[in-house]
């Protein structure tokens, strides 16, 4: 491993820049809020429609108590069906056959809007219809619409109800059953004002009223589209978030990566405190790797770092660096806990234990033994990020440069874990005496460190 005499050592992250198309794509959370966001979406969507067709159910009779209310309950039922074929079929992107059951569900709204029921008695005039004010029920289908569909399909429900509506009104106007009686009459009872004699005809389309439900209608659906394309753009953001909060769990413990991203540049200010400082090593790798091949040795150091990663976390700590066979953490990094050095210390011990547990795993398969070192110190370091764009957290100090020679006492020392007399005083501060985590220990006196003024007092675990 390769000598941490130079002091800065440094964990390197991406400030938050604009994401490209590219960036989006190939973002696997992204992805999967756009997919959950979808999925959920559409199932709001669905049991809302199903009770608003519900209500729907229940209030007709009430409007028209006779039998031949059972037809309109009949193309509910069909709406409903086609709801469930649109959860089915709902994808993350452009559907044509998504879309073509959206235009399904539209266009069988217009039928039962506008054409007769078959099994009424009453002899109207087509036009009749639109004096029941019928247009309301197209906002169910596009309120359902804006808690699973993109802006775009939001759009088009506004679009193809309009053009469907007009359509019907055209049909009718072109084809539809007229009463010429009926409409004489009423002018002849409304004779001061024709145009309210008009509005009152049923045989009339009313063309003038029809674009007012269709601007107005329009009007809606493009001011929700651009609701839920700003939406759309949050939930990218969000997605965005999650990704360099994982990057950064990479780095830091969860608990330090909620500090960092809930502050704003929490690490920009230079500071200076008491951290434990931890080096791991694979004792005699060179050789072992000059004796492996290349495939063998990189599957070996990816197990023994996913090892030693987990326990850094586990004990809240700050993985800053991966030194080829080993690696480099530190206690207390971005901020001060109350347990730092007695959680490094317990973090070495337990990642000794799990190399112990893999070592027996190797065995059985009939590979070499892995022999780890661990040399940890407590005392101040410097804090602060540098660069502009691209950061670089830097930990600086005479105390990285003595954890590190530490970990190469193990060589000459009985014991695997190594540490200083600072890094056993604080634990005694922090966890007490008699804390087992201090279990166990012997000490080595006067021993010599490079940097150091004078030899310290170092102890080693069995």
């Amino acid at each position: 491993m390769a000598d941490s005499s130079v002091i800065p050592s440094f964990t390197k992250f991406e400030l938050p820049g604009q994401m490209t198309q590219a960036d989006i794509e190939a973002n696997r959370f992204t992805e999967a809020a756009l997919e959950r966001h979808k999925r959920e979406g559409m199932e709001l969507a669905v049991r809302a429609r199903w009770i608003a067709l519900a209500v729907v159910a229940v209030m007709l009779p009430f409007l028209n108590p006779s039998w031949n209310v059972l037809y309109y309950h009949f193309m509910l039922a069909l709406m409903v069906g086609v709801g469930f074929l649109a959860r089915r079929v709902a994808r993350v992107g452009v559907s044509r056959l998504e879309l073509a059951v959206l235009f399904l569900d539209l266009a069988l709204l217009t039928i039962i809007l506008v054409a007769p029921n078959p099994f009424s008695t009453n002899d109207w005039p087509s036009a009749a219809f639109y004096q029941f004010e019928t247009f309301q029920y197209f906002l169910i289908i596009l309120a359902a619409g804006t808690m699973a569909y993109s802006w775009r399909t939001i759009a088009a429900i506004g679009i193809w109800t309009s053009g469907l509506w007009l359509a019907a009104a055209v049909v009718i106007w072109l084809f539809g059953k007229t009463d010429p009686d009926l409409t004489a009459a009423l002018a002849s009872v409304i004779t001061l004002d024709p145009e309210l004699a008009k509005l009152a005809d049923p045989s009339q389309v009313n063309f003038d009223l029809r674009i007012q439900e269709i601007v107005v209608f329009l009007i809606v659906a493009i001011t929700l589209s651009l609701s839920a394309r700003r939406f759309s753009r949050l939930l990218l953001t969000n997605a965005s978030l999650e990704r360099e909060r994982e990057n950064l769990s990479r780095y830091f413990s969860p608990n330090v990566v909620e500090e960092l991203s809930q502050h704003d540049e929490p690490l920009k200010q230079v500071r200076s405190h008491d951290i434990a400082v931890l080096f791991v090593d694979i004792a005699d790798f060179t050789s072992y790797s000059a004796e492996r091949d290349p495939t063998e040795v990189i599957e070996t150091l990816r197990q023994f770092h996913a090892l030693m990663e987990t326990e850094v976390f586990r004990f809240d700590g700050t993985l800053d660096k991966y030194l080829g066979d080993g690696l480099m953490a530190t206690f207390g990094t971005p901020v001060i806990g109350e347990r730092d050095a007695t959680n490094a210390l317990q973090c070495a011990r337990e990642m000794q234990a799990a190399v112990v547990h893999w070592n027996i795993e190797r065995t059985r398969r009939g590979e070499p033994v892995i022999e780890a070192r661990f040399g940890l110190h407590y005392g101040p370091v410097v804090l602060a990020d540098i660069g502009t764009n691209r950061l670089e957290y830097a930990v600086i100090g005479n105390t990285v440069n003595v954890a590190s020679r530490i970990e190469k006492l193990t060589r000459t020392l009985p014991g695997p874990v190594a540490f200083s007399e600072g890094l056993r005083a604080r634990v005694v501060e922090e966890a007490g005496a008699g804390d087992p985590v201090l279990s166990e220990i012997h000490e080595h006196r006067d021993q010599t460190i490079r940097g150091l003024d004078r030899p310290i007092t170092v102890w080693t675990t069995r």
